[in-house]
């Protein structure tokens, strides 16, 4: 079984199982005995070790085409253990629009653990490689980033980044492996946040890490050990469970994505989209020289004096406001007011945040309830304008 939707359902046997059950056992256990002391098992300490995580993990490394996988507590967690592989005194080049929460994790904690960084806009080859200096030791982009979905492409970075013994380390959270699969354009670590399109459902936080080596696949093991962010058997099952669906997921999605589009493209109010999954699209050649998709996150500007955004995104009703993404349910935000708040106006706009941009992470639902739901909600921020 080699073709990639037939390995999302059916995940590594753990071969120890003697039921006949088709789907991986929940190991609910923290402690497994020894047969004798001269002969210790596979297991000793789920933390160490659990069958059922084990599956997800090595199922995670097949998916992505990695040496060995590694599932956390949390996308947080997973970058957490990858950044700790480096010590004090080290320097990163780090992406310029990265997710807010390994911004505060860099810039709250590892620097006050000695790492330092430079930020760049790593779409620039050349910006990269003067911030490169003799205590660099990788670099740590999003291919696609959020919430104007910028394209870097992996291979020149990582073609870069090898030309000076550095490491590639890319957050693949927003395409997943079914989209994308950095390590075959040469990244060396690959970052989820499983919550999103791995798990699909919005019942489970979940991070993974994958690497490309066995040395990588040590350093990678002692940190999960020794920090014990790891993922639960129940939840490494609920994990499982969701990866079965991302393909169907994933291509429903994508396909709604461009039905509200083609909608979109036309309204007077739309200053601006956000998407390289069409043709046309700013970064749309980029993006499908190593993707298969872009997903199903677009953004949208609208048109402050026409429409007033806070009253859109308050008049849905089937896209819920909520700040994550990949699930089957449709999420809306507005990032001036939500996930860039903390940023003063003009720091917004220096980042490409306007009072007007519209974030959509778009389910599964039937594509003409989206369409109604937006039309209704654009009509009453036309009709809430008019009030003032």
């Amino acid at each position: 079984m080699t073709n990639f939707n037939t390995r999302l359902v059916h995940p590594p046997v753990q071969d120890d199982n003697n039921t006949g059950a088709v789907n991986v056992p929940i190991y609910q256990a923290t402690t497994f005995a020894f047969p004798s002391v001269e002969t210790p098992g596979k297991d000793d300490y789920s933390r160490s070790g659990n069958p059922t995580r084990r599956a997800l993990e090595e199922q995670l490394a097949d998916l992505e085409g990695g040496v060995a996988g590694f599932a956390f507590a949390s996308g947080m967690a997973a970058i957490h253990a990858a950044l700790a592989i480096f010590k004090r005194g080290d320097h990163l080049i780090v992406g310029q629009q990265i997710y807010g929460g390994t911004f505060r994790l860099l810039h709250q904690f590892f620097q006050r653990w000695g790492l330092s960084i430079t930020t760049v806009d790593t779409r620039d080859l050349e910006a990269i490689a003067a911030a490169i200096r003799p205590n660099t030791k990788a670099i740590y982009f999003e291919p696609v980033t959020n919430p104007l979905l910028h394209v870097t492409p992996i291979k020149a970075v990582a073609r870069l980044a090898h030309q000076h013994q550095l490491l590639t380390i890319v957050d693949n959270t927003f395409l997943s492996p079914y989209l994308l699969r950095p390590l075959s354009w040469g990244a060396d670590i690959v970052i989820h946040s499983a919550t999103k399109y791995l798990a699909g459902h919005s019942v489970v936080s979940a991070g993974a890490v994958v690497v490309n080596s066995q040395e990588l696949a040590q350093r990678l093991y002692f940190i999960q050990n020794a920090l014990g962010s790891i993922l639960s058997p129940k939840d490494s099952s609920t994990l499982m469970l969701g990866i079965k669906t991302l393909g169907l997921r994933l291509d429903r999605q994508m396909a709604n994505v461009k039905q509200l589009i083609h909608y979109l493209h036309g309204r007077p109010e739309v200053q601006q989209i956000y998407y390289p999954g069409i043709a046309g699209q700013p970064d749309y050649p980029t993006l499908h020289q190593e993707a298969r998709g872009a997903g199903g996150v677009f953004s949208f500007e609208l048109d402050e004096e026409t429409v007033d955004p806070v009253k859109f995104v308050n008049s849905l009703h089937l896209f819920k406001l909520a700040v994550s993404l990949g699930a089957v349910e449709s999420l809306v935000e507005l990032p001036s007011r939500m996930s860039h708040a903390e940023l003063k106006p003009a720091e917004q706009r220096a980042a490409g945040i306007k009072p007007g941009l519209i974030r959509m992470a778009v389910g599964i639902e039937d594509y003409h309830d989206q369409l109604a739901d937006i039309q209704q909600a654009i009509k009453h921020a036309h009709q809430s304008k008019e009030e003032f």
